[in-house]
């Protein structure tokens, strides 16, 4: 389904220097406290149980995580940011879409509307973006030595939607509802899962030149590097070859 996502998860496994982990840390917790705010149990609130397994996959420390829950559901303070999905294009009309935890939008905002601009891109009316995309559940684990026909079938009879092998990963799409619990089933049949969210996912796909999908992924590497921005989705086809120049 979506190229893009494969491009941000070999990223993120490539860095893992103190700073960017830093700064790593500060976006879970602040995807905990804003979980937290509909209850600070993660067993009745799924959404706060995903956002704390992914911060332990990161090695946060335990405090942190304790800390953040706290600040969601009030016992501390300093509440969560609000969430915020602004919309936009980058060069060569490839759509964006980029959700944001922000205490101040006007800052946000001016923000992303810099980088898009020098990048060649422009944000764009509400609505005019969103109706390329749809919400699915994403799981990714690595490939390894297994078999991709075996990973499809142990996917599909977990109750996945769709799969995506590449050389190094393997992306599981699901219903928003059944995430859980296909990660779940996956895990129980000794699968690794790198990472199991809630993602915007392209209807289609934009496929363009080496050197416009690099300049696109420039783009939004510009973006990610915003201490507001938590998550980008784009409808940019990413091709194998290409990720492994960018």
């Amino acid at each position: 389904m979506s190229g893009h996502s494969k491009w941000s998860t070999i990223k993120r496994k490539k860095s893992a220097e103190d700073a960017k982990r830093g700064k790593m840390f500060t976006r879970l917790a602040r995807d905990i406290t804003l979980a937290a705010r509909n209850g600070g149990d993660p067993n009745a609130n799924p959404t706060l149980r995903l956002a704390i397994e992914k911060a332990r996959a990161a090695n946060m420390p335990k405090e942190n995580i304790e800390r953040a829950i706290k600040r969601g559901t009030g016992e501390l303070e300093g509440g969560a940011p609000e969430e915020v999905m602004y919309e936009g294009y980058a060069p060569h009309g490839v759509a964006l879409l980029i959700k944001c935890l922000t205490d101040n939008r006007n800052r946000t905002l001016a923000e992303i509307r810099r980088v898009l601009n020098r990048g060649g891109g422009n944000l764009a009316e509400a609505g005019a973006v969103t109706w390329m995309f749809e919400s699915k559940g994403l799981i990714t684990i690595e490939r390894g030595g297994r078999d991709p026909d075996d990973l499809f079938m142990m996917a599909v009879d977990a109750g996945a939607e769709d799969v995506d092998v590449s050389s190094e990963i393997v992306e599981v799409y699901t219903e928003p509802a059944d995430l859980r619990v296909v990660a779940e089933a996956l895990q129980k049949r000794g699968i690794k899962v790198e990472d199991a969210e809630l993602s915007m996912v392209p209807k289609t796909l934009v496929s363009l030149d080496e050197k416009e999908t690099l300049q696109v992924l420039h783009l939004i590497e510009q973006l990610e590097e915003l201490e507001d921005v938590q998550q980008i989705y784009s409808n940019l086809d990413v091709p194998e070859e290409i990720l492994a120049t960018a």
